[in-house]
């Protein structure tokens, strides 16, 4: 090998040679950045608004139940055209099947689409109180007798007693017949007064919590847990 060829051979192991530092250098370099970032995301991350998981059933129900209490001041059963899906009439105003549609609403079921839908398709299994000859989404899943049917059909039927509490769980749906044939429905409660769940409905006055369970004959007891 001529001298030029030698030295082109040096400087060729010299550049191979500083390719392989400078190569590890910048190994080194990542290593150390990356160690910095992950300590930087560490420190970073449990100060990141963390996303609540949804409350487990009954608990996210009665709780936005609960919430209505003082909002809706008074009962209002006129009838209102409402938008569909997720319609409702002003909420400082309603009626007793407002408390339990809200509250379900509140949880990602929409009682007024559901109802509808399923009075839709089965026009035959549902009460005939009304004179309609089809369905009014505005309405229909306001009249309890529609809301004990779609209960019925679509959650369980439960044993009725007019004297055991034990029967009644939290999250319960129960309805009433009131004087003058007029059916009522409320949602039991987990609050309990003398061993008696109590009931948040609207009777009348806007939505309470009281303790009404055996005040009125009981008509219905169910539990739909989407």
């Amino acid at each position: 090998m001529t001298a030029v060829g030698e030295r082109d051979h040096r400087l060729g192991a010299v550049g191979i040679g500083a390719d392989r530092m400078s190569t590890g250098r910048g190994t080194r370099r990542c290593d150390g950045v990356g160690r910095i970032l992950f300590t930087v995301l560490a420190w970073l991350l449990p100060a990141l608004p963390s996303v609540a998981a949804p409350a487990p059933f009954p608990v996210g129900l009665l709780d936005a139940a609960a919430t209505q209490v003082g909002v809706t001041l008074y009962y209002d059963a006129a009838y209102a055209r409402i938008a569909y899906p997720g319609g409702d009439v002003p909420l400082q105003r309603g009626v007793c099947t407002d408390v339990v549609i809200r509250a379900y609403r509140a949880i990602g079921v929409d009682l007024q689409q559901r109802v509808h839908e399923d009075l839709r398709a089965n026009w035959a299994a549902y009460p005939k109180l009304w004179g309609l000859r089809g369905p009014d989404r505005n309405i229909d899943h306001r009249r309890v007798p529609n809301l004990a049917t779609f209960f019925a059909r679509h959650g369980r039927s439960l044993k009725l007693s007019q004297s055991d509490a034990t029967v009644y769980a939290p999250g319960d749906i129960v309805t009433w017949m009131l004087p003058g044939n007029l059916p009522h429905i409320g949602l039991v409660t987990a609050q309990r007064r003398n061993g008696r769940p109590l009931i948040v409905h609207n009777i009348g006055a806007g939505t309470q919590i009281e303790d009404m369970l055996f005040d009125y004959p009981i008509t219905g007891h169910y539990r739909y847990e989407p």
